[in-house]
């Protein structure tokens, strides 16, 4: 039973989700000092005070770190300067569950891991073997007092097969149904899971969405952050119980965080707010903000740099 509104709070948290760190050719010219130095300083740090204020940020990290030679679309490497100027801005945890994550082979998704580590960056959705997958997936926090699971999918890997030892956390129905109850086993409150899925360009969620998203949920997920897309999708509230008091917050697409992408809708995205509490052992979604950001490119800006606004 969830407690009567005016009963003392005795725990609270909250969660910001941001969109897909892309970087493309032109992000990596424009960061390019000297031969040896690439600054994303300034890209982030309009959205910083957004980060900041929350007790964990997540991104999804598009790009892997693979190393030199810096490559964008359609195969990507970012410089290292950038996870470390992503984490300055504030965020905590990347993702790195998607379908560019071998756009290296094993030697870019391992090394990509080592430089996350290097910069005490957490992250989830791959893993260098299935011993660190067990013991690092799902990845359970404890924030003021409130446990919550997060847990990484993606739909695929651009074709190209999963190099042995390594795992990339892929969508299959039965390896999320025991990580979801080996999430509630490990007593998270609330379980979140970040998934990439979806059309990309599509501004509406399509059936298989729909469908996974209801599993889910029906199989222990509280909440659900989707990326893939490049634009923004729904966010949606779904009633968890026929009384309507557990409510589950689905974000189809929050779009891209930053980008130099040029189809319509891919210079936005949502950074999605999910504020939650507890009270004795019942945790629940007490509010939620979506902020709408945008991705300012050099020639609109007139500065040497791209750089993320609030709209």
């Amino acid at each position: 039973m969830l407690p009567v509104p005016d009963a003392p709070v005795l725990h609270g948290c909250s969660f910001v989700f941001a969109g897909d760190m892309m970087q493309h050719k032109e992000q990596i010219r424009s960061a390019f000092r000297d031969s040896t130095t690439y600054r994303y300083d300034e890209c982030l740090k309009g959205i910083s005070h957004l980060t900041e204020q929350a007790d964990v940020a997540v991104c999804n990290m598009e790009a892997p770190f693979g190393g030199e030679p810096y490559t964008g679309y359609p195969a990507f490497s970012a410089p290292d300067e950038f996870a470390s100027a992503i984490a300055e801005a504030g965020f905590d945890i990347f993702l790195t569950a998607n379908n560019h994550c071998l756009d290296k082979g094993r030697k870019g998704l391992v090394r990509t891991l080592d430089v996350l580590d290097s910069l005490n960056i957490r992250h989830l959705g791959t893993y260098r073997n299935q011993a660190e997958r067990d013991s690092l997936h799902p990845m359970v926090l404890d924030v003021n007092g409130i446990r919550v699971a997060l847990l990484n999918y993606t739909y695929g890997t651009n074709g190209i097969p999963v190099p042995s030892p390594c795992i990339v956390n892929l969508i299959d129905t039965v390896q999320m149904a025991n990580d979801l109850y080996k999430a509630r086993r490990q007593n998270a409150g609330c379980i979140i899971v970040c998934i990439h899925w979806g059309e990309e360009y599509h501004f509406s969620q399509n059936r298989e969405q729909e469908n996974l998203a209801k599993w889910l949920i029906s199989h222990g997920a509280d909440h659900i952050i989707g990326s893939h897309p490049h634009v923004i999708q729904p966010v949606v509230l779904l009633s968890g119980k026929s009384n309507g008091t557990s409510r589950h917050i689905i974000a189809y697409s929050l779009g891209n965080l930053i980008s130099n992408m040029s189809a319509k809708g891919t210079d936005t995205g949502l950074m999605l707010e999910i504020r939650l509490s507890q009270f004795l052992s019942t945790v629940w979604m007490n509010g939620y903000k979506e902020y709408r950001v945008r991705t300012l490119r050099p020639t609109v800006s007139g500065k040497p740099y791209f750089q993320v606004i609030p709209e």
